[in-house]
């Protein structure tokens, strides 16, 4: 046989592909969810006030040893160890630490196991610095405990009721006795927890002589239940409140107990008059006598900022946001010493930085732009310092800038993912840099120039441990989407080849406010795409209208019909990729999780033209089946918005179902219940279409735990290998 010239190149071509692959490791589920290529990170870092150092745990898991140690800030050497629990019979193996104010007392964390997504019960020591004294909080698992400025007292909740122990003498007084089933005292109900993000319901004046908390009265909030299978011969029935879209929320009271008097009194918050409803956030002032209070409408699109006088009892509001669709809680407001503060403030048309005074009399903008602040990061005296997506929404730059708006500077040297954590001092700042390409980096830096001090931690060995991996870039642009320019990325196959069709899986999240398309390290997820494309998948992202991080504009055009919008950026997103000459239009996929799942189905229904598979995990499949505060913010009340609601729910066009599709869900979900994809499931059988389903016993939204992770993402893998 005779060779043309053509023929040669590309068999030279194929000999190549074959030397470098044969060289190539593949990644698997087990290393991956194994967390075989997890990177280095610092936690639970303490800035010290009284010194200028700073605090790391070091934690050794398999041998239950745990140490606190302090850093040199110039050096990074070990300047000393604070606490080591193999050293000393008395001190236990701890997995999370707390300093009080005067830095003299430390609370341990230990043998601790979650309740919901952020809360937990678990034994607290106290640990006194000067003494060497080792102190259990309480004879039993507690909540939240949380010192007083003055470091003399600690504040937690046992049984939902809230106690106070004074550590000079160990005396514990209980504050609160109405908890039980329906009554939480000073801890956030499941719906507070889940939405607004907070546990710990109650906070310490600054003189250590007030505390202040919430009473959530769940008397009237419906139950929902669920078995839970476990390995007995029986299972049982677990039930917990949890109030769907239009039902019953806890009724609040919001308390104030004095130390001195023993005294507890309500605030009055007069709530028909003032629309109060949500109180997501309360927090007494570092200079004055004033509790802050942030309080919400039901329709969430009123939010006040109060403030209530302990000396003299009355409550004024001071700021007051509206807005025809939704507003989102300030989760950070920044104190100065005149009791003026910093506010974040989309009333622009982006989130911005404002100055209010202590009364609310003058709000004064201090950054200005089309593009959103992300985060305020703190203040020292009369400088700013927070993150932006002003070079780039996909990117995080820190600033600083000072309160009159002036000298604007950037403290983060290169395009990425930055983030900034500030001495007590603010001389310093611990950066974290990463990219896409880069695993978190730590340094130290000038908090004034950004200069660089020293480097602290890298993940270098991460990066060696990839390299036989030869994983593909995850490639970032713009494409033009139902007349907006959205933000994705794709990652194609090493050895990709133009002229070859590719089979595409996109991947999505789509909900209000979130962003997929980051230029960030990857996660577990990012490890497992990367898997796919080393079998020859296209995988691409695309963060479609509703999502954050553009505006006020695009984030809240999809408020009152959620999933319309979203369903119809996925579709054409995949139309769109469809053109390209590499892409196998024949076997395009999508997937996601949670809101995603609800997106990938709507996709694969809706766009049954374009899509020929799905894969929903834990999907919402009806936006009456969710909880009241999230989906309320979003969709208004389910008897005012019945076809937002309804016309944008799978569950109602189930019979457009035409490629393949795999559902999955945990049966112990307690945010996304189960009964969206039974409801699901129900609806696909009456009209005869055959899908593949598959439920874990026992696992939660999170699905993981055990063998659990490998196993779901096998489940996956096959079915994308065996279906597209």
């Amino acid at each position: 046989m005779q060779l043309n010239l053509k023929d040669l190149k590309n068999l030279i071509f194929l000999l190549f592909v074959n030397i470098v692959f044969s060289q190539q490791i593949l990644l698997n589920n087990e290393d991956i969810w194994n967390f075989k290529f997890e990177q280095q990170t610092y936690n639970s870092i303490h800035h010290f006030k009284t010194k200028n150092y700073y605090s790391t745990i070091e934690i050794d898991r398999d041998n239950k040893k745990s140490k606190i140690l302090l850093r040199a800030y110039e050096t990074g050497e070990i300047v000393d160890i604070i606490l080591d629990s193999s050293t000393s019979a008395k001190i236990p193996f701890f997995t999370n630490y707390f300093f009080s104010n005067d830095e003299k007392e430390i609370i341990l964390e230990t043998n601790s196991y979650p309740l919901y997504r952020r809360s937990k019960l678990a034994e607290y020591y106290t640990y006194n610095i000067l003494n060497d004294e080792v102190s259990y909080i309480f004879n039993g698992l507690i909540q939240e405990p949380f010192f007083s400025p003055d470091g003399e007292k600690v504040a937690f909740i046992y049984n939902r009721n809230l106690y106070i122990k004074f550590l000079k003498n160990n005396v514990i007084k209980q504050i609160t006795f109405t908890g039980n089933e329906n009554i939480l005292n000073g801890v956030a109900d499941w719906v507070y927890e889940e939405e607004f993000g907070i546990v710990r319901a109650f906070d310490w004046d600054k003189d250590s002589n007030n505390l202040a908390y919430i009473v959530f009265d769940e008397t009237n909030v419906p139950k929902y239940s669920m078995k839970i299978f476990g390995s007995g011969l029986y299972p049982y029935e677990y039930k917990f409140k949890y109030p769907k879209a239009g039902e019953k929320n806890s009724i609040l009271d919001l308390k104030i107990y004095n130390l001195e008097s023993e005294r507890t009194n309500s605030i009055d918050f007069n709530i028909s008059k003032n629309d109060f409803y949500y109180i997501p956030r309360l927090k007494f002032s570092n200079y004055s006598s004033k509790l802050y209070i942030q309080s919400l409408n039901r329709l969430q699109n009123k939010l006040m900022l109060s403030s209530y006088d302990l000396d003299l009892g009355i409550i004024k509001t001071v700021i007051e946001e509206k807005d025809e669709t939704y507003l989102n809680i300030q989760e950070k407001i920044c104190f100065l010493e005149n009791d003026n503060f910093l506010w974040i403030s989309d009333r622009d048309g982006f989130d911005h930085i404002y100055l209010v005074e202590s009364n609310g009399k003058k709000i004064r903008q201090i950054t200005y732009g089309k593009w959103d602040v992300d985060k305020l990061l703190g203040v020292d005296k009369n400088t700013i310092y927070y993150t932006s997506t002003e070079d780039n929404s996909i990117e995080r730059v820190i600033y600083s800038i000072s309160l009159n708006g002036k000298n604007k500077k950037v403290l983060s040297p290169k395009s990425g993912y930055n983030g900034a954590s500030f001495t007590s001092n603010y001389k310093y700042f611990i950066h974290t840099f990463e990219d896409s390409n880069t695993p978190i980096i730590y340094s130290l830096r000038e908090s004034k120039s950004g200069n660089l001090v020293r480097k602290i931690m890298d993940n270098n060995e991460l990066l060696e441990k990839l390299k036989p991996y030869s994983l593909s870039p995850k490639e970032f642009s713009e494409v033009n989407i139902n007349g907006e320019k959205l933000n994705m990325w794709m990652i194609k196959p090493t050895n990709f080849n133009h002229e070859k069709k590719y089979p595409l899986l996109i991947y999505q999240y789509s909900g209000p406010g979130s962003q997929e398309v980051k230029n960030r390290w990857n996660s577990n997820r990012d490890f497992w795409h990367h898997m796919l494309t080393q079998k020859g998948y296209i995988i691409a992202c695309v963060d479609g209208r509703g999502t954050g991080f553009k505006g006020k504009k695009f984030k809240k055009i999809t408020y009152g019909q959620l999933a319309k919008y979203e369903t119809e950026d996925q579709i054409s997103f995949a139309k769109y990729l469809s053109k390209l000459p590499y892409i196998d239009k024949e076997r395009i996929g999508i997937w996601g999780w949670s809101y995603g799942g609800l997106i990938s189905t709507n996709s694969i229904l809706k766009g049954n033209e374009i899509f020929s598979l799905a894969i929903a995990v834990a999907p919402v499949t009806n936006w009456r089946f969710y909880d009241t505060i999230y989906t309320e913010r979003f969709m208004g009340m389910p008897d005012e918005n019945s076809d937002g609601y309804d016309l944008n729910s799978p569950l109602n066009y189930a019979h457009l179902l035409e490629g393949d599709y795999l559902l999955i869900h945990g049966s112990a979900d307690d945010n996304v219940h189960l009964q969206n994809t039974m409801r699901m499931v129900e609806e696909l059988i009456q009209e005869d279409k055959q899908f593949e389903w598959m439920i874990y016993p026992d696992k939660n939204h999170g699905i993981y735990g055990g063998n659990t992770s490998i196993h779901l993402y096998n489940k996956m893998t096959t079915f994308i290998y065996d279906k597209l």
